[in-house]
């Protein structure tokens, strides 16, 4: 098993994610449910053998992605690392989005 690790960025996004939702659902619960999902996820791209997710080459050199729901966890394999580097939205223009939140460490 790998283990992961959440850059800077991705911390301030999951904490987003968990403020908008609560704030729009009027439930913290709804918004921890959602983190949940998002960190169990995280957590199965730690756990499965191999390469998963869809290559994101075009975004950074080797990105790749996987959805959670609504969310696209973006991350990155680093010997035996899971990067978690950002969680956005998925309707949001990904390329601008990366540009402008992508943490390189």
């Amino acid at each position: 098993m790998r283990r992961i690790r959440y850059l800077g960025a991705a911390k301030r996004d999951i904490a987003r994610i968990f403020e908008f939702v609560t704030r729009e659902s009027g439930s913290a619960d709804i918004g921890l449910r959602v983190i949940y999902r998002i960190r169990e996820k995280c957590r199965r791209l730690a756990m499965l053998p191999g390469t998963l997710g869809r290559s994101r080459s075009e975004l950074a050199d080797d990105l790749r992605s996987v959805a959670s729901g609504s969310y696209i966890i973006f991350f990155r394999y680093r010997g035996n690392l899971v990067e978690i580097a950002n969680v956005i939205e998925g309707h949001r223009d990904l390329p601008s989005a990366i540009n402008e939140k992508l943490d390189p460490n």
